[in-house]
């Protein structure tokens, strides 16, 4: 992952591995570039993919076979550090450049604002449709971000949708020709950096806040109900045919 600074802006381009596939080393690698930020805060925030993809979602070739204890620490470290994003407090921007499917499309739903790159990227959350689950803290940053409408086809149908049909459905907020993204983006974080710091900060917290109370009303048993559906003999089946196509040589 790589962070530069344009003016007030900081830019984190994200390339960490094959379509930025989010594993224990990409959290640990963002969760650093983080300490970086908080140490030095910038006016806002860019974060971008790399190559045809913003974040494909979970490495699943790396989670497939881990146990029950693994696993529990990995999605819990996972949405601990999509809620350090999420609450950041300054603006944070997401220019999502390609698929931001499944785990990123979370990632992109804990910035300010999204802009999509236009053409054949596609963004959701297609976890039901793997037969897996969705923790709480994509569930509830999820109902923070997009229309009450949009909930159903988003969560329970497992969508993956094109540019325009996400701004439909309020997942992102603009749609720009790819060419453009980055300069729109851009655009967007700097308007947003000129806002009185202190005063966006205490406002954005304020937003927020409570969907972290309602997460932390279930943090007891989110992460093994989480776990018991990935590792459900329907799901297990289902991810390791993903797993199969993944890794297929061509």
């Amino acid at each position: 992952m790589h962070l530069e600074r344009q003016g007030a802006v900081a830019l984190l381009r994200m390339n960490a591995g094959k379509a930025n596939a989010i594993n224990p080393r990409f959290l640990e690698l963002l969760g650093k570039l983080l300490d970086q930020l908080e140490a030095t805060p910038p006016g806002a925030l860019l974060l971008t993919g790399d190559g045809r993809a913003f974040s494909a979602g979970l490495d699943l070739p790396a989670l497939i076979d881990l146990g029950t204890a693994e696993l529990t620490a990995f999605i819990r470290d996972f949405s601990e550090t999509m809620l350090r994003v999420f609450m950041l407090s300054w603006p944070v921007v997401a220019a999502v450049n390609g698929h931001a499917v499944a785990g990123g499309c979370v990632l992109a739903l804990q910035a300010d604002q999204r802009v999509m790159a236009s053409g054949e990227g596609r963004i959701g959350l297609n976890e039901v449709r793997l037969g897996i689950g969705l923790p709480a803290a994509v569930v509830e940053t999820l109902r923070f971000q997009v229309p009450p409408s949009s909930l159903f086809p988003v969560a329970a149908e497992g969508g993956l949708f094109l540019p325009e049909e996400a701004l439909g459905l309020g997942l992102v907020q603009e749609v720009a020709p790819p060419g453009r993204l980055l300069e729109r983006a851009l655009e967007r974080a700097h308007r947003l950096a000129e806002l009185p710091a202190l005063a966006f900060a205490q406002v954005k917290a304020s937003l927020r806040r409570p969907v972290l109370a309602r997460i932390d009303e279930s943090a007891a048993t989110d992460a093994a109900g989480w776990v018991k559906t990935f590792h459900a003999p329907a799901a297990q089946r289902l991810l390791r045919e993903a797993v199969a196509r993944l890794t297929k040589k061509p």
